[in-house]
């Protein structure tokens, strides 16, 4: 994760100072200043050891420590009085901590400032920022804020506790800046959690350090004894402590430099970007709506301790197949897990597969019902069989179009799902059997030992079964049917064509056909054209046959909401959209 994560006190002499920070390098570890800059050379030569130092072009930044350089006041000056403890982390001659990680090449530097000079004031900003105006109320607590120009930053302010401060306690913060809007606010959660962590680690040694100290020697009724005395002149010039005195560690530092190292490379591993070859396909953006829907579910659940109850029907969610257990599995915690377990093998392997098993005119008539949009019916014993099937013919429709039921005791509607999985005792209602928009699949025992023989020799065999398939419409063998139809059966025809290509060729088919879908979708649902004119538009895509239309009609449902949401929006606001153009 390109980002940056310090540590910041609000120093009583100074103001807000940044502590300690670590940044990510993709590049080699960084040599100082620039050529150009000749004033500061040779301090930054005497500094430089070998390891990762700032260097004096960035010191030239910073205004707290060059405020009071030319003060001629007697006396220990404020900067020599913080710069030795509490405003300082490493000292001046510390290489600083470098991590390594071997996987991704990246280092990951720690020091108190960051060596590049525009890294540097968008730090110092932040900083200043996140101990002054961009608080949360009670001072203590995550806030967010930034942007486009100085980065946006994640902080989180809380306090230490100091028998010697103002109040008996400091404040500090630690801040997470990145470019990156959006990817910082979806990691809020995460990094909420991981840094309220540090801060209470922090907070526990330095509250044993305070309550050690205020047993020994309290502060309170010493102050009250000495209430006259100028506050900064009683503790004899002491403006600030070191973190490392406050909470009595003297590996404090390392141990920040791998817990902010951690936190980089946690985070960035959480969210990562994969490149689209263009835009994302409709098949894509339903399933990352499911997915949404899914997860979006599943907190609900975590958060509620209600009872759970056997279903009365089985549970269909779009794209995935729940299937209906008995009222003894529902109990369980998962029955949809067993299923997909005992589910090992693939019966059908491929729709070309299924092609040769049921015959090439069962099979037209089967993928014209699906493409259809018809209900699909299969009655058998093996569920493992049927749920293959499903696997199988759902690769001819978009996503959003595939409702299953793998497997059921008792007929679902239509409207339920467009994939139905019965056992063989299960009565289906007599208008069904007569529909012509439903058509069923019987596995039945073969009454001969070996039905194919040749086909099946190395995995398990389907000689044992017939298959029966029948429906109230029966496509003609002469019927032309849809276009998409005669190109999947000509891909399964040629035997040229490998099951990877023909796989291929099916996902290049329905989003040629989605793509058409959506041009129809915005012609008739969102411009509101009259008939007329979508008869001609209907031509023009080369889909103005009856069952052309009818598909198109129905692979419509399987838009995604986004693409619907979009497209609705640019209508209510035309202004909007013409102003981008």
């Amino acid at each position: 994760m390109n980002a940056i994560v310090a540590l910041c006190h609000f120093c009583e002499l100074h103001g807000p100072r940044t502590l300690f920070c670590t940044e990510v390098l993709h590049s080699p570890l960084p040599q100082g200043a620039s050529s150009g800059d000749i004033s500061g050379q040779n301090e930054q030569a005497e500094e430089e050891e070998g390891g990762i130092q700032m260097s004096s072009r960035i010191r030239s930044h910073s205004p707290a420590e060059g405020a009071s350089a030319d003060s001629s006041s007697p006396g220990p000056k404020k900067s020599d009085m913080c710069e030795a403890s509490g405003c300082r982390s490493l000292a001046g001659g510390h290489p600083g901590y470098v991590s390594h990680d071997k996987e991704t090449s990246i280092k990951y530097v720690s020091h108190q400032h960051p060596n590049h000079p525009q890294l540097f004031s968008i730090v110092r900003q932040a900083c200043v920022r996140s101990l002054s105006c961009e608080v949360c109320p009670g001072r203590e607590g995550p806030i967010f804020f930034g942007d486009e120009q100085h980065g946006f930053v994640f902080s989180h302010t809380f306090f230490i506790k100091d028998s010697l401060a103002r109040g008996f306690q400091r404040w500090y913060s630690i801040i997470t800046i990145m470019m990156d809007r959006i990817y910082l606010i979806n990691s809020w959660p995460f990094l909420l959690g991981k840094i309220r962590g540090i801060i209470d680690e922090l907070q526990g040694k330095a509250l044993k350090v305070f309550e050690a100290e205020q047993y020994g020697c309290p502060q309170r009724a010493q102050r009250m004894n000495t209430a006259f005395t100028p506050f900064l002149h009683q503790r004899n010039g002491n403006a600030a402590r070191s973190l490392t005195s406050l909470t009595n560690d003297e590996n404090l530092w390392a141990c920040l430099h791998t817990s902010f190292a951690w936190l980089l490379k946690a985070c960035g591993s959480r969210l990562t970007e994969k490149l689209l070859e263009g835009a994302p396909t409709e098949d894509t953006l339903v399933q990352m709506e499911k997915l949404a829907d899914l997860k979006e579910e599943s907190e609900g659940w975590d958060g509620s301790e209600e009872e759970v109850k056997p279903p009365s029907q089985p549970d269909v969610v779009e794209g995935q197949e729940l299937s209906k257990c008995s009222p003894e599995t529902s109990l369980m915690p998962d029955c949809n897990s067993w299923n997909v377990a005992h589910r090992r093998l693939s019966v059908f392997r491929s729709l070309r597969h299924m092609r040769q098993v049921l015959g090439a005119s069962a099979f037209r008539m089967l993928a014209w019902h699906v493409l259809m949009g018809n209900q699909v019916i299969w009655k058998a014993r093996d569920m493992d069989l049927v749920q293959s099937a499903f696997d199988v013919l759902r690769t001819m429709l978009p996503v959003g179009c595939v409702r299953i039921i793998p497997y059921s005791d008792q007929y679902e509607e239509a409207y339920r799902c467009n994939f139905l999985g019965l056992s063989p005792h299960v009565q289906i209602p007599s208008h069904i059997l007569s529909s012509e928009f439903a058509v069923l699949v019987e596995v039945r025992t073969a009454t001969r030992s070996s039905l194919y023989p040749t086909l099946f020799d190395d995995e398990q065999s389907l000689n044992k079964y017939e298959f029966v398939v029948t429906s109230g419409s029966p496509v003609a063998a002469d019927r032309v049917g849809p276009t998409i139809l005669n190109k999947i059966e000509a891909a399964l025809t040629n035997q040229n064509l490998s099951v990877d290509v023909v796989d291929q060729c099916l996902v290049c088919l329905k989003e040629e056909w989605m793509n058409k879908v959506k041009v129809l979708f915005k012609f008739t649902k969102v411009d509101s054209r009259p008939k007329e004119d979508t008869q001609k538009l209907l031509s023009i895509l080369g889909a103005a046959e009856e069952d052309n239309v009818k598909l198109l009609k129905f692979w419509m449902t399987g838009l995604s909401k986004t693409y619907k949401s979009h497209l609705m929006s640019t209508v209510r606001s035309p202004t909007s959209s013409e102003s981008r153009n």
